[in-house]
């Protein structure tokens, strides 16, 4: 224990130092962790080209800086706009996720201890050179006994053990900027730290993306446009997995060649599966940027790497097309109600102010040709004005807008001219039919019918309880304030310096009471050390009662966005 407790030490003053030399000492110092880690050497302030670099720039340096735990982090916070500006989601998704190749003897090992076997007798051959090694995984084209061609990822030795300890440390961080971050509420640090420690490790655990892949092929059974790579299960487990390899061109390869025939029906083709995802499936890919994004032969999509994914209820499916008919229709009501209720409002909010402030943001972003609208920016201010309002969003419907931003640049490139609403509008019709088709036993009619039926059941018993209540003087109700709740600290805090206020006073009486027993020659040597202490005591009460008066409610926490902004 108290060799991990000062490995951890040290690695916490290692990113503290990597922190403040790329420039983001200011939250350190108002979290007061070099009072507990010790002061900084010079050495560590940033340079001045780091400070003129942007910020977001700094942030994805420091986190490559900082090893495979912070890059995994960054990209997951790359698929999170609604705790990012726009600005760092883009550089986050530009973060590269690279590392020292491990050596082929290791690999085998790797697949020996996960599969139980050796890999020789699992493999016909594997490729020496990785396709790809990144921090958490190590890829290697393979061939089977059978002559099938497919790639093996294999997780790298201890690095669930690595993730755990730094994400304990971001814990112990977090604790300590709660302190000074104005967002606690809504996003608080140890509740990000939290979901993103459970969201890394539900990624290492290849199991997991296995299943992903089950369901993903299972929905796309019978649609030849779009390809997911076949699943080996018997040589696939928690640290490997074997998929098929999928031959052709990444997508991020074909948006360079403007002269590739076919754009238009590859832009379709895109459109097309990510809506039946969206609302057929209720499944969809997470992270669909163009290098997951493979062009088979006949302009095919392939699909890769399904470590994060969306799940949509039928209720977040009717909730987001109702959404889109609002803001198509520039109902700045409609859209209020249905933000307030997807959201998750840590209080209650001003819903005229709010309703007027999403029919400005209607206003200068509809009507625009799909050419023209920045997604990125209108995103950006949606998710400002939840912020504004302390609406936490909930991460599907946040992991969906970057995943709809992304595809929305694919097909701006592909083909600008595409009417995506057009194509939108079948999916739309078929998902609120099913909503209000009573013959439908999947339909939201009958769900209504019988939500309806257990309120008309439910109703007599739950008033009959409220009325003996109230007969036998056991009905009570609760009301909040926040005038009185803060009426209530100002009358406690009033106390407190009333208490130290007469405490500092007895004390100055004491203390001159013994200079004056001492000037009558009472006492010669014992007075001078209790009176004065006395005063100095009396002093510290009343320095400390002043600066609490003059310093509380003046000094305002950090707000991330706008810090990073």
């Amino acid at each position: 224990m108290a060799i991990q407790a000062l490995q951890d030490l040290s690695r916490l003053r290692e990113i503290s130092a990597v922190v403040v030399r790329h420039g983001f000492g200011q939250l350190w110092d108002r979290a007061k962790i070099w009072d507990v880690l010790g002061r900084r050497d010079d050495g560590q302030r940033p340079s001045p080209e780091e400070l003129r670099a942007t910020t977001a720039r700094r942030f994805k340096d420091t986190l490559a800086e900082l090893g495979p735990t912070f890059i995994k982090l960054g990209q997951i916070l790359s698929s999170r706009p609604d705790i990012l500006p726009k600005d760092f989601i883009d550089e986050l998704t530009l973060l590269q996720d690279s590392a020292a190749p491990m050596p082929v003897e290791m690999v085998f090992q790797l697949i020996e201890q996960g599969l139980g076997k050796p890999a020789h007798q699992l493999f016909a051959s594997i490729e020496a050179a990785p396709l790809a090694s990144a921090s958490i995984a190590q890829v290697h084209r393979a061939r089977l006994v059978s002559g099938e061609e497919v790639v093996v990822k294999v997780q790298r030795p201890f690095i669930e053990e690595q993730i755990k300890s730094d994400t304990d440390l971001l814990s112990y961080l977090a604790r300590f900027l709660e302190g000074v971050i104005e967002e606690t509420g809504i996003y608080t640090p140890t509740g990000i730290v939290a979901e993103f420690r459970s969201a890394m490790l539900l990624e290492l655990d290849f199991e997991n993306e296995a299943r992903n892949i089950d369901d993903f092929a299972k929905n796309h059974q019978g649609r030849p446009n779009v390809v997911v790579p076949k699943l080996y299960r018997g040589l696939s487990c928690r640290t490997v997995i074997t998929l098929e390899e999928l031959k052709g061109r990444k997508l991020k390869d074909v948006l360079d060649d403007a002269r590739l025939p076919g754009r238009k029906e590859l832009a379709r083709q895109i459109v097309d599966a990510s809506f039946n995802q969206l609302f057929k499936d209720g499944l969809f890919h997470g992270d669909p940027h163009p290098g997951n994004l493979i062009v088979l032969e006949g302009n095919r999509l392939g699909l890769i790497d399904f470590g994060l994914v969306g799940r949509l209820t039928k209720g977040m499916q009717e909730s987001i097309i109702l959404l889109v008919l609002a803001i198509s229709l520039k109902d700045p009501d409609t859209v209020a109600r249905l933000l307030y209720k997807v959201g998750v409002p840590d209080e209650r909010i001003n819903l005229h102010q709010f309703r007027h402030d999403i029919h400005d943001i209607l206003e200068r972003w509809l009507g625009l040709k799909l050419s023209e609208v920045d997604s990125g920016v209108l995103m950006s201010e949606l998710v400002d004005l939840a912020m504004k309002y302390k609406i936490k969003i909930p991460r599907e419907y946040a992991v969906l807008s970057k995943a709809a931003a992304t595809t929305e640049g694919i097909i701006r490139q592909l083909d600008p001219e595409l009417d995506v609403t057009a194509v939108a509008l079948p999916y739309a019709k078929q998902l609120l039919y099913e909503r209000y088709n009573p013959s439908s036993m999947s339909g939201g009619m009958l769900r209504v019918l019988l939500q309806l039926q257990g309120f008309l059941q439910d109703t007599p018993q739950q008033l009959s309880q409220i009325l003996m209540d109230l007969e036998g003087g056991k009905f009570h109700v609760t009301v909040r304030n926040e005038d009185l709740t803060r009426l209530n600290a100002n009358v406690k805090a009033l106390g407190v310096l009333l208490f130290a206020g007469m405490i500092a006073a007895s004390l100055i009486v004491g203390a001159f009471s013994l200079v004056g027993r001492a000037s009558e020659g009472t006492s010669t040597t014992v007075w001078p050390i209790p009176a004065l202490v006395g005063l100095a005591l009396a002093a510290m009460l009343f320095g400390g009662a002043t600066t609490w008066t003059l310093i509380s409610g003046r000094l305002k926490k950090i707000s991330v966005r706008r810090f990073l902004k």
